[in-house]
């Protein structure tokens, strides 16, 4: 299949036509992957649009592409959103990178009440173009048209507003080892345009949250009979939810 790489716009790209990979994309196309003249490729815009053909030339930094076919990937319904809380180790930016091949359409970060893991001040972007970054060249791994959304972070009480503001279009469901709900087992609804999977960090999550996400509207389910840590729960969970709208 061919490599798929990504740049800011392909406006007015059609069939016939050609564009130029440049930049930090172009560089690591011809220095470190060694694109040649003749080889195919993908070039997307990450927001679904991907031109298709063969490298026409080769620069020290860039390449050009004839295009054969331009193509548009349609938006997801419903739309898969992973709320992930903050993890210490990296083991955040694990679930962030495995969301993405999986399937994930957007990401928030969340500062749960067990976070060890904090973004404060000048964390706080840094932190969120670090998981932009990471779901960027995830997205490419996984030849996605899309890449997925990265939101500024969100508090407990900012998800369970979210959560009752969303409803009757947006499904918002809560990892618990001991929920009621196995995930396997769930019928998602006809109707709904967001499926949102919230994910605690490695300590769990806090009573009073899942209490407060439940009275807004939250289901809590459950993988398995095993716990899963931060990094793996989300993406067997986004794994299951595939299955069952038949995407897998």
């Amino acid at each position: 299949m061919a490599s798929l790489y990504l740049v800011d716009t392909l406006d007015g790209v059609t069939a016939g036509g050609s564009v130029t990979l440049d930049g930090a994309e172009g560089r690591h196309a011809v220095t470190v992957s060694r694109v040649r003249v003749g080889e195919a490729l993908r070039i997307g815009d990450g927001r679904g649009t991907v031109a298709v053909g063969t490298v026409s030339s080769v620069d020290r930094d860039a390449l050009v592409l004839a295009v054969s076919g331009v193509s548009v990937a349609p938006v997801a319904s419903p739309s898969l959103t992973l709320v992930q809380a903050l993890a210490k180790g990296g083991r955040d930016e694990m679930a962030v990178q495995a969301a993405t091949e999986i399937g994930v359409d957007r990401i928030v970060p969340w500062s749960a009440a067990r976070s060890v893991s904090k973004w404060d001040g000048a964390k706080v972007e840094k932190g969120r173009a670090r998981w932009a970054a990471i779901a960027h060249e995830a997205a490419k791994q996984a030849i996605r048209a899309r890449v997925p959304s990265v939101d500024a972070p969100v508090t407990t009480a900012q998800l369970a507003r979210s959560t009752a503001d969303g409803a009757g279009r947006r499904v918002v469901l809560v990892l618990d080892p001991v929920g009621d709900v196995r995930l396997s087992a769930w019928e998602p609804p006809a109707d709904v345009d967001e499926i949102v999977l919230v994910v605690g960090p490695e300590g769990g999550i806090d009573g009073s949250e899942f209490e407060r996400l439940v009275a807004a509207g939250a289901l809590r389910v459950r993988l398995g009979e095993t716990v899963l840590r931060t990094s793996t729960a989300g993406p067997a969970a986004l794994a299951v939810l595939q299955t069952r709208l038949g995407r897998w």
